[in-house]
């Protein structure tokens, strides 16, 4: 089966890739209530072009997110 495009504005993420793109072999979903969301974001427009770095999985939308390793 083949991945998903997933889009992802966290460029300081392990998985971050070049365009935007989530490289990550799995990707944790969950609902807002254990996540922590208020806020609906299905339906708005994805935005390819901005970047945005963050601290923890727990600042993102995204339970996948690991910051990236210093080479």
């Amino acid at each position: 089966m083949d991945k998903p495009l997933v889009k992802c504005s966290v460029a300081n993420c392990e998985y971050w890739a070049q365009g935007n793109r989530c490289g990550a072999d799995q990707i944790m979903i969950e609902i807002d209530q254990h996540a922590g969301f208020t806020e609906e974001f299905a339906g708005e427009d994805f935005n390819d072009v901005h970047q945005d770095t963050a601290s923890s999985s727990r600042v993102t939308c995204c339970k996948t997110f690991e910051p990236k390793k210093r080479k």
